[in-house]
């Protein structure tokens, strides 16, 4: 019987036990096909901070009125491929919500507790304005002003505010038009502060020895007795011969709806924002009254910046809104209350 002999290089090598055989077809495809793996890995990595950058704030400035209410102001960057994006609001009790593309267009947008729906297709950048009630908490005389920033803000502090603490170091402190403007970092900050407002004296009057003041006061009560009764005469006599004519009516009733003076606000309101004791005396000029598409006209301000003033002198209790030919009519108040 023949054994069949085999050539010696068809023959397999015998391999030890544990070693791996490793084959060398297709080793020059694989080092093809590597740099263009590293081009996609590198591409990728380059393009992850722009889509996260298209979602960032690039500006964030709060202003902190009076009454604790606050106004936030907004600029951040979109994905212009998105057909919309939501915004997180910093409160529930959101006021006056308005959104606007860089070139000032209104957006169409909605609000749904703490978050609002932006329509933003083809749009990079957006300026978010409103006002929120829910920053500031109030303990007797100590206010305090709370945040958690996504990115470095500014806050501006109201008139006659004394910060008695914060969280943490500002990046900077200015003072603007006797307000307070601070720069913070990105994360939880909180301000403690207290008003300030100063005490005025009312004016001495000179003391007056008690004789003459009892003889100027006998003086005055018999004057006016006498102005009484010859009034009371003159007007007997007018009644008994022009009783029929009463044309005394239209003069008295509007006094009490004649609108306050702009001093005498400006005494009562002390913490009313320049622009808005502008306002008021043009209402105090115009009869106490104007639309505000007067407003926006005479002082050349858009329609948001207006309203958000309108709304400002309304929480002061300095006017009334009506509505007036589906216009809102603007109204000082013929009374103010003192604020405690």
């Amino acid at each position: 019987m023949k054994q069949k002999l085999e050539p010696i290089h068809r023959q397999e090598p015998t391999l030890e036990d544990g070693m791996l055989f490793v084959r060398t077809e297709g080793i020059l495809q694989t080092m093809v096909r590597a740099p263009i793996i590293l081009a996609g890995l590198i591409i990728v990595a380059v393009m992850m901070p722009l889509q996260y950058s298209f979602s960032s704030t690039r500006a964030l400035d709060v202003t902190v009125y009076p009454d604790g209410s606050t106004h936030v102001m907004s600029v951040i960057e979109v994905d212009p491929l998105e057909p919309d994006y939501t915004v997180k609001l910093y409160g529930k009790t959101i006021d006056n919500f308005v959104a606007q593309s860089e070139d000032g267009d209104f957006l169409l947008s909605s609000v749904n507790e703490n978050t609002a729906t932006v329509e933003t297709f083809g749009i990079s950048t957006i300026l978010v304005n409103y006002d929120i009630h829910d920053l500031v908490s109030k303990e007797g005389r100590i206010w305090t002003f709370s945040i958690e920033a996504p990115s470095n803000f500014g806050v501006l502090m109201p008139k006659n505010s004394v910060i008695v603490g914060m969280s943490g170091i500002p990046i900077s402190l200015e003072t603007i038009d006797e307000q307070s403007k601070i720069t913070l970092p990105s994360g939880q900050n909180q301000i403690d502060y207290i008003f300030s407002s100063p005490v005025t004296n009312p004016p001495v009057t000179p003391p007056q020895s008690q004789s003459s003041s009892f003889d100027s006061t006998l003086v005055i009560i018999g004057a006016g007795i006498a102005a009484a009764g010859i009034g009371g005469a003159v007007a007997i006599q007018k009644t008994k011969k022009r009783a029929p004519k009463v044309e005394k009516t239209t003069t008295t009733t509007s006094v009490s709806d004649k609108p306050l003076d702009a001093e005498t606000i400006f005494q009562l309101r002390p913490d009313l924002r320049e622009d808005d004791k502008e306002i008021v005396t043009f209402l105090f000029e115009n009869g106490g009254q104007a639309l505000e598409s007067e407003l926006r006209k005479k002082f050349l301000q858009p329609r948001t910046t207006m309203w958000r003033a309108v709304k400002r002198l309304e929480r002061y209790g300095v006017i009334d809104i009506e509505k007036k030919d589906l216009q809102n009519l603007v109204k000082l108040k013929s009374k103010l209350e003192e604020e405690q």
